[in-house]
Parts: structure tokens; sequence; C-alpha cells
């Protein structure tokens, strides 16, 4: 028998009974606002305004216990609407302390704003009591919680992508460096962020120094940071070109900052790239 949505639905549904208090609350950076309703829809209390901390989620716990003995109830439940990363800390909260924690969908949360009063008016404690209904209702998802290599992995893998992100707009700009000030190094170097290519732009990052060279001076400067240089044949190209290129030949001194801080960008991220898969990769091994 196949398992339908609909059946899905449905258990999240009779998941919440008449001993239930549904809590909804509204995240904020600093500031947070729960409302509670029962399992009619009749909305319990005053709003409580908690802080993002230690002390604001012991009020949000004494709250809680507060509407349970005031009203009869044993079970609790609480929906959070997943804004941004703010609502982590208060998740993880919540589960170390045993209360049942949910998420439900913002985007729905913006649709059902008119269900309570027939308006599009928007507060922090409507938006509360909003997501409080849609978890009466069975408009929730469990928050799942994974092992800490996952959760490593997960990290990891967010700051690989900003660093990648990084990595690519530097080769990028050199590539742009490139087509502005000396076009010509294409004919030596295929590929801009070769070894060889990155060192002859970090050493002769000025044209009109390069062109007063010989090519053993270019080849000394090779071989103080790669065994295999590039050849006396290229070493002879690159002050050649150097001296016919058709490169912007005005402001180099601030053409040569921004080289030199577009590689150092390049080799920061470089290496952050090389240590965060590293640490990835020892991660993965702990996973069975």
């Amino acid at each position: 028998m196949k398992f339908k949505s609909q059946d899905k639905q449905n258990q999240l549904i009779e998941n919440i009974t008449f001993n239930h208090i549904v809590v909804g609350v509204d995240i904020a950076q600093e500031t947070h606002v729960a409302r509670a309703v029962n399992f009619p829809g009749v909305a319990l209390g005053n709003p409580l305004v908690f802080s993002n901390d230690e002390d604001g989620f012991k009020s949000l716990d004494r709250w809680i216990r507060d509407l349970l003995a005031s009203y009869k109830l044993s079970q609790v439940i609480v929906g959070i609407e997943p804004t941004g990363h703010y609502w982590f800390s208060l998740a993880g909260w919540l589960k170390n302390n045993e209360i049942e924690a949910v998420l439900v969908n913002p985007h729905l949360v913006k649709k059902n704003k008119e269900n309570r009063d027939n308006t599009r008016s928007k507060s922090d404690k409507k938006d509360a009591l909003v997501i409080a209904d849609m978890v009466k209702n069975g408009y929730y998802s469990p928050v799942r919680f994974h092992s800490s290599e996952y959760e490593e992995l997960r990290i990891l893998m967010a700051n690989r992508e900003t660093v990648v992100k990084r990595l690519v707009s530097a080769v990028n700009q050199i590539h742009c460096w490139v087509d502005i000030v000396f076009p010509e190094l294409r004919q030596v170097f295929k590929i801009l962020t070769c070894k060889g290519a990155l060192l002859t732009l970090r050493l002769f990052p000025l044209l009109a120094e390069l062109c007063k060279l010989r090519p053993e001076d270019v080849i000394k400067g090779w071989q103080k940071y790669m065994k295999r240089h590039s050849g006396v044949c290229r070493a002879h190209l690159v002050i050649d070109l150097a001296k016919q290129t058709v490169g912007s030949k005005q402001a180099s001194h601030a053409y040569k900052l921004h080289l030199e801080q577009l590689l150092e960008e390049h080799d920061l991220a470089t290496k952050q790239l090389q240590r965060i898969e590293k640490e990835a990769k020892d991660v993965v091994e702990r996973i069975p």
C-alpha cells in the first residue's frame, strides 16, 4: 500500500491532542515573540517577548509552564518560523530541554496572515499567532538534528562555497588585469593561473622594469621558486612581448598594487580551500 501525502498530513494533525498547548514563535535577531493556542485554536494568555539568550529562553519555559498549569494541559509543541540562522539557538535549547520543536514554512506564514482577522496587517504578535495556528492545523515539519559529523560537514561545505566564490572572483580579476595591462602574456602561458604565469606576474608586475631585464635575470627569478622553470625560450618571449605590448602604460603603480592584492587574495583563498577540503576529508573518514 502506497503512503500518500494526505496520510502524512493526517499524522501531523493527529499528533496534536486536546492536552496540547501549541506555541508559535516569531523569530528575530535579538528578540522573539511567542503566542499560544489550544487544540480548538483559542488564544491563551498574553504574548511573550523574550530575548535570544539563556535568560530569555528560561522566561519562555516559565511562561509555558504557567500556561500548562493555568489551563490544566500536559503537553507542549513549539512552532518556529526558520528565519535565516536566528532560530538555531532556540531550536537547540528546546531540544536540550526535551520540548518538541517543529518548523513552519515562511512562505505559508505569509499566505495565512488573513486567516486570523481578515486583514493583511503584519506584526510580530500576529505572526506568532499565525504560526501557532499552522502548527495546530498540521502545516509543520519536525526539526531534524544531525550528528556532529554531518553538522561539521554542513558548516565546512558552506564555508567552502564562500571561499570558492572568492577564489573565482580573484581569478576573474587577474584575467581582467592581464587583458588590460599585458594581454600578450596569454601567448606565453595558455593558463593564467598556472604556477609559471602567477610567478611571472608576482615577480614582474611592472612591464617597464621587465623590458630592461635580460632573459638570464628572468630565469634567475623563476629558479628561486620553481625547480623546473618555464625555460629560456619563454624568458625571451616574455621580454619581447613586454616591449611591444599594446596594454595600458598609464597608472602603472596603481595597477601594480592592484595585482599584488589580487595575488594575495588568490593565495589566501587557495590555502583556505586546501585546509577546508582536508578537514572535510577527515570528517568523512569518521562516518561509517
